[in-house]
């Protein structure tokens, strides 16, 4: 073995110091190199008698030269990371942990899993369907005209590409489910809607649960039994409800509902602008037009819809003032609940 061999032993040694940092590569190190019996010194002060009387000096002194040189390199790599060691100050194991951060439901799911709850207790299904529609589904199935305000591009947000929108209502979910089953049918279906709408009260993204029953013989004084059952069930207070005129291109006769104040019990508030009466969501009986689109008999069955904002039930429920702390995810908010 000549010098050179001895030269690429130490260019090894130094190459795999610098990737051992931790105190048992380093040790594993020490052990490859100036282990006592299996260490590459060793082996290599073994050849020693092996070799050329006059070799043996000079190889000698090369291989303790080359010892002291790993030995000394290893020492100061194991007291650099024992000072480091040193240097981390020492945990306190008598002291309390510090609990993890739990999460929990957002207020909006929350209150639209107990709106669910509420109806499936009354017999109703859960349903659903795409938040991306065609026109036919979200408007012609549901009487609404071409010509109609609500289909305008200042109400509705239609797609560049296709012929299609972002549902502006939950409805559509009604006609799929209708053409495909038959009556009776007993449904609500929550779920994400779009709308250019932007201020305090209103947001172009919110959420809203409709229901839908068809059967025979169903009437307005079901309809109004389901509601106020329902709306006394989520506030778990004895509210009452009444009904005003209005109109919906998919249900006739069609109303406004207005619940007693939850705020103020009726008595007159601010919320209710002194009113005791907050307007709450629309409703009314099936339109026979929207039957024939989905193929049900108008002349056996009847049946009953209603429409209302989860964003809104949740404002009410939780003292919100402005819808946007429902969207906004900031912590300070969220937290509160």
């Amino acid at each position: 073995m000549d010098i050179r061999e001895l030269a690429s032993i130490k260019s090894g040694f130094f190459e795999a110091l610098e990737k051992a940092n931790t105190e048992g590569s380093l040790l594993e190190l020490k052990g490859a190199y100036v282990g006592k019996k299996r260490g590459v010194i060793a082996d290599l002060l073994a050849r020693i008698p092996s070799l050329p009387s006059e070799e043996r000096k000079a190889f000698g002194q090369s291989v303790n030269l080359l010892k002291q040189e790993v030995e000394e390199a290893l020492n100061r790599a194991l007291s650099g990371l024992n000072a480091k060691k040193s240097a981390i100050p020492k945990m306190d194991l008598t002291l309390p942990g510090k609990g993890s951060h739990r999460g929990h439901l957002h207020p909006l799911t929350t209150v639209r899993r107990e709106i669910e709850e509420i109806f499936i207790s009354m017999g109703y299904a859960v349903a659903s369907g795409p938040e991306v529609e065609d026109p036919y589904h979200n408007f012609e199935a549901l009487n609404t005209p071409a010509d109609h305000p609500s289909r305008d591009i200042q109400d509705t947000f239609y797609l560049e590409e296709g012929d299609l929108l972002l549902r502006t209502q939950t409805s559509p979910v009604q006609i799929r489910s209708m053409e495909t089953r038959k009556p009776p049918l007993k449904l609500i279906a929550p779920g994400r809607v779009f709308r250019r709408d932007d201020d305090v009260s209103h947001s172009p993204m919110f959420f809203q649960v409709e229901g839908l029953v068809v059967d025979e013989d169903i009437t307005m004084a079901d309809l109004k039994g389901t509601l106020l059952t329902f709306y006394r069930k989520l506030f778990k207070k004895e509210l009452a409800i009444r009904f005003r005129p209005s109109y919906f291109p998919f249900t006739e006769p069609s109303a406004e509902t207005d619940l007693t104040c939850v705020i103020c019990g009726g008595s007159g508030c601010k919320v209710c602008k002194r009113t005791g009466w907050l307007e709450v969501g629309g409703c009314g009986m099936v339109d026979p037009k929207v039957f024939e689109f989905v193929g049900i008999d108008p002349e056996k069955y009847t049946g009953f819809a209603f429409g209302l904002g989860i964003d809104r039930m949740a404002m009410l429920k939780y003292g919100i003032d402005n819808i946007k702390y429902l969207l906004e995810n900031d912590m300070r908010f969220l937290e509160q609940f």
